[in-house]
């Protein structure tokens, strides 16, 4: 078994850290990164973070993950609400797949309640801040080491 989980991010998570502070907090997508590969390393995991503008870019790297991944964790970011795209890719997929939102979406606008990335998770983390990915983190790699 692979033990390499990827952390995909979509549009404009490129920008935490600077794109309304208020709402994602003041840390980079570059500290979520590192604090996320430490603790994969402390659980004998490795992890491959990618982050995407482009849905195309987040379709391969799903693909990809079919043959280098035991699990993914996605925050689609607006990709949540509108690909269809993602949602086949990820149902093409056989490992774990976990979604992961920075803030709580079921309490912001009415259009952001609805998730295509949702019908294929195997869990949804919502408004937990960026400490949401240590969490997935934490349960993909408990559900891949249990015997």
């Amino acid at each position: 078994m692979s033990r390499n989980i990827f952390i995909l991010n979509g549009p404009n998570l490129n920008l935490l850290g600077q794109r309304q502070p208020d709402i994602y907090g003041a840390e980079t997508l570059a500290d979520v990164e590192t604090r996320c590969r430490a603790l994969a390393e402390s659980l004998g995991f490795t992890v491959e973070c990618l982050q995407s503008n482009h849905e195309g870019v987040l379709i391969d790297a799903i693909h990809r993950a079919r043959l280098e991944a035991c699990a993914i964790i996605l925050n689609p970011g607006a990709f949540t609400h509108t690909s269809i795209a993602i949602l086949d890719a990820l149902n093409a997929y056989d490992g774990l797949v976990f979604e992961c939102h920075i803030s709580n979406v079921h309490r912001r606008e009415t259009f952001r309640h609805h998730s295509y990335v949702s019908l294929r998770a195997d869990g949804v983390m919502a408004g937990f801040g960026t400490e949401g990915y240590e969490l997935c983190l934490r349960r993909a790699v408990s559900l891949l080491t249990k015997a």
